[in-house]
């Protein structure tokens, strides 16, 4: 085994040690806990500022369904998880050490897979999405009408005032229809709507540790999953700065995210 394959066999294990250990946590929390059929999840890094606004916000039912508030805590070293933990009904998986925003979406999957969740909405910990939308995200699966629906702000409002993210939003859509023959207008959101035997179908397929919405979509795409949009209002994150570094450095690797996934399922 080369040095390389040595270093990526070390990580994956040491990976698969701290997702266990979280899950093992979340056992001992609630033992023998089952989800609803409808898990809404909330991945978070450092966000003690904005998680609670965000939980505040859930709404009581979807369309009169119980559902489950998953929040998935990516490490860090402030009390983001401590103020998740302090809503009554929501669900916390605590990494003891950050793996990064895609791998906490993998474990959410994996999670929904596991315990026969059938759909899942995710949303952003910041405050930029509104949980008020869920319902309105969710309708077409509910509906049959699509396995996976993004929540554009295309469509609807978007109140931030970043020029170059906006111009991104644009250009990595332009460049994802080509590749894939969709019509989205907005490719790059976190705030989505997934049918749960969608992910067991690409969940394997998986690769990226960051930037794994464009991944997700092509995968899905690829292979044959049925898009849909919903118009939604994006706003300025509740307080503090993105975790998605500066622009240009943001943009070079979501691009590469997007090249390599196409090619690897071209």
């Amino acid at each position: 085994m080369s040095g390389v394959d040595l270093q990526k066999s070390r990580m994956q294990r040491l990976r698969a040690m701290v997702v266990d250990q979280a899950l093992a946590q979340l056992e001992l929390e609630h033992p023998n806990f089952t989800p609803h059929a409808i898990v809404a999840s909330i991945c978070a890094y450092e966000e003690e500022g904005n998680i609670g606004g965000v939980l505040d916000k859930m709404p009581s039912t979807i369309d009169a369904l119980p559902y489950t508030t998953l929040v998935v805590v990516d490490g860090g070293d402030d009390k983001t998880a401590d103020i998740a933990r302090s809503y009554p009904g929501v669900i916390v998986i605590e990494f003891p050490i950050n793996l990064g925003h895609g791998v906490a979406l993998q474990v959410t999957y994996r999670y929904c897979i596991d315990h026969q969740v059938q759909y899942i909405v995710t949303l952003d910990a910041d405050g930029q999405n509104d949980p008020a939308e869920i319902p309105q995200v969710l309708a077409p699966l509910l509906a049959d009408k699509a396995d996976f629906v993004v929540a554009s702000r295309r469509l609807g409002i978007d109140r931030t005032s970043d020029r170059f993210r906006k111009t991104g939003v644009f250009f990595f859509s332009f460049i994802m229809n080509r590749m894939t023959g969709a019509t989205l207008t907005d490719t790059s959101t976190g705030y989505r709507a997934l049918r749960v035997t969608m992910m067991a179908d690409v969940i394997d397929r998986l690769e990226q540790e960051q930037y794994q919405t464009a991944e997700l979509l092509i995968t899905c795409l690829k292979r044959g999953w049925r898009s849909a949009e919903v118009p939604t209002v994006w706003h300025p994150r509740f307080s503090g700065t993105t975790k998605k570094g500066k622009n240009w450095l943001f943009g070079f690797r979501y691009a590469r995210v997007v090249f390599c996934t196409w090619w690897r399922e071209r």
